[in-house]
């Protein structure tokens, strides 16, 4: 945990240097347009496996040759995808420097992360050894953020405004996949990347790959796919509709305002789907005696809905004196260029968004650990619906004029819906486990003295906002 907090708090810092380095429509392009390329691959070649491998607990050849799978998808999704970008991307975008050459090596950093084997992460969480990973994502973003520093710097000393920053954050990405992957190299070794032929069955070949799971891997690819477009719509209206200027200003107010997610909601959801896969593994699996299958679902129920109720008690906090304090921050956080851009409006928006991430993280981190196929291709019907109504909400709040903070209000009721969607899927899921006592969703609200005290916070905020307003009327300021 402080390795991870340290390579956080690291970062930040050097990316306060870094955006002030890069132009903006170069960190437009790198943190909007290269982010959805990399992160379109990745979700198309790995997802629906890495999360099959987590939630099952078979073993032998057929298992195991799944982890093969997000490599040898890796190749031709990277290729198509990235042609597919390059050919489709403004004449604007393609006249920056080094396009080309960035593009190529953003692939290359996608295939690195992919030979990350899914097998890697599903042994780290069945031993609990959480450490491995943390060591390795911190010292990824590290390197990340080091290299991609220096060849700014080293273009600035140079006189060359801006020519090699899309060669910097392209540098940076590789040396976050290199890093990332030579560390499960150094711990498990490269046995995994290489399929085991399966036993004999009947005195015939068994099967490469267990067909079961193969089911399940195109099932959750599929459910991916609809998530991913919903997770990165902004950045798809932003790359089609806005300037690269404008996508520099959200992107950053983007980086700062996630920066909370990415420091603990993303660890905490990533670590709660391999609890409840753990933990129910063996209810889903209709396995295991009613006693084991109870007991698994107490502790279950206890671990969601403590996680909901230390959201909710931390989510009212920041609302209460994030909306007051926010905007003096605003000062010091972005640099002078971004003042003027739509990045304070957007920083604002996410006062309310983080909390709204946060409950969806939790409640699908269960989800996605207990869904049959079944259950996953109904999710993605109805996901799609409300990609529908993220786009329409979105249209609507920039006719309203919102600006950039339109995106932000729309991804708002786009999540609102999936949590009520889940929140439903979950309290059936009890139900159907003949279990819907464990599942007290009034457990999740803050307590009455928390709600006080809250009160007398937000009244003595707007109390002295409203004197040092007064104090610079009468300087004239």
């Amino acid at each position: 945990m402080g390795l991870q907090l340290f390579s956080r708090l690291f970062t930040f810092i050097l990316n306060q240097a870094m955006v002030r380095i890069a132009p903006p429509q170069a960190y437009g392009i790198v943190a909007i347009q290269f982010d959805l390329l990399l992160s379109t691959i990745l979700f198309l070649s790995r997802e629906g496996v890495r999360n099959t491998l987590l939630r099952v607990k078979k073993t032998g050849p057929a298992t195991r040759n799944m982890s093969v799978l997000p490599v040898l998808l890796g190749f031709p999704v990277a290729l198509a995808t990235a042609y597919a970008y390059a050919h489709l991307a403004g004449s604007e975008v393609r006249a920056q420097g080094h396009f080309d050459v960035s593009i190529r090596m953003y692939v290359l950093a996608a295939l690195l992360e992919l030979m990350r084997c899914p097998d890697w992460e599903r042994s780290a969480m069945a031993e609990l050894r959480t450490g491995i990973r943390v060591r390795a994502e911190g010292l990824g973003i590290m390197s990340k953020t080091v290299v991609t520093f220096l060849v700014l710097v080293y273009d600035l000393r140079r006189g060359g405004q801006g020519a090699l920053a899309l060669i910097a954050f392209a540098g940076g990405q590789l040396a976050y996949g290199a890093m990332m992957l030579g560390t499960y190299v150094v711990a498990y070794g490269v046995d995994s990347w290489w399929p085991r032929r399966p036993p004999l069955v009947e005195g015939k070949p068994g099967h490469f790959f267990d067909p079961e799971l193969l089911r399940l891997s195109l099932t959750m690819t599929s459910q991916s796919l609809v998530k991913h477009f919903l997770t990165e719509g902004d950045k798809l209206i932003l790359s089609y509709f806005s300037p690269l200027q404008d996508q520099g200003g959200y992107a950053i107010a983007v980086n700062y305002g996630s920066l909370i997610a990415r420091i603990v909601f993303q660890p905490v959801e990533e670590a709660s789907r391999g609890f409840f896969s753990k933990v129910l593994g063996n209810t889903t699996a209709n396995v295991g005696s009613k006693a084991e299958n109870d007991v698994a679902l107490q502790q279950a129920s206890t671990a969601l809905l403590f996680l909901l109720s230390v959201q909710a008690e931390l989510s009212l906090i920041l609302v209460i004196f994030g909306t007051a304090y926010v905007p003096f921050l605003l000062r010091i956080l972005l640099p002078q260029q971004y003042l003027a851009t739509s990045a304070p409006q957007v920083l604002s928006a996410w006062v309310w968004y983080i909390p709204v991430l946060a409950f969806n993280g939790g409640l699908e981190a269960f989800l996605s650990s207990v869904a049959t196929p079944q259950d996953l291709n109904k999710q993605s019907r109805w996901m799609a619906v409300f990609s529908v109504v993220y786009i329409v909400a979105a249209v609507f709040l920039f006719n309203m004029q919102l600006g950039d903070a339109s995106l932000v209000y729309a991804n708002i009721l786009n999540l609102s819906a999936r949590i009520a969607y889940t929140a439903s899927f979950i309290t059936s899921f009890f139900a159907r486990c003949g279990a819907p006592y464990l599942l007290n969703w009034r457990a999740v609200m803050p307590k009455t003295q928390l709600l006080f005290c809250v009160a007398v916070s937000a009244v003595q905020i707007l109390w002295k906002l409203k004197l040092l307003g007064q104090r610079r009327d009468l300087h004239g300021e």
